[in-house]
């Protein structure tokens, strides 16, 4: 009998054991992706910054008045401030609703961010092969000279 008690003990001890090491893996998950999350609203934070800089110098240098935005500068400006507008409301959504997410709604709101990151590196590509060739235009420019 006395075998048998402590046998459902240990039983009862590894179950106990195995639930504990279970939900400290899923709070060690939880922990992973919220890092994550906190690291890419980083990343995008910083792309849509770099490509806002990138479009006010390239119309800065284009514009006859670099004061006045042209019509495509405003629009620009507008997609951006919705962009950071939206990534405002995602770090929101971290700081209020991660804690009690589930992973899927954390990895899906991961993926999101990506998703926007792909979308943004092609044009951030274009705004440095744009910002480089108006570099060389411009040295080209200075190098001949005025009237040539």
């Amino acid at each position: 009998m006395m075998i048998a008690g402590g046998a459902v003990l240990f039983g009862l001890l590894v179950v106990l054991v195995a639930v504990l090491l279970n939900q400290r893996k899923r709070e060690w998950k939880h922990n992973a992706s919220l890092q994550t999350l906190l690291d890419l609203a980083d990343r995008l934070e910083a792309d849509l910054k770099t490509c806002r800089s990138g479009l006010q110098q390239a119309h800065a240098v284009m514009s006859v008045n670099p004061d006045a935005p042209q019509a495509s500068e405003k629009d620009a400006r507008q997609a951006i401030d919705a962009g950071l507008r939206a990534l405002l409301q995602q770090r929101l959504w971290i700081r209020d609703c991660s804690a009690w997410a589930s992973q899927q709604e954390l990895d899906a709101t991961a993926q999101s961010m990506r998703d926007t990151r792909g979308r943004l590196k092609p044009l951030l590509s274009a705004l440095n092969q744009a910002q480089h060739d108006l570099d060389n235009a411009m040295r080209d420019h200075i190098h001949r000279g005025p009237g040539a």
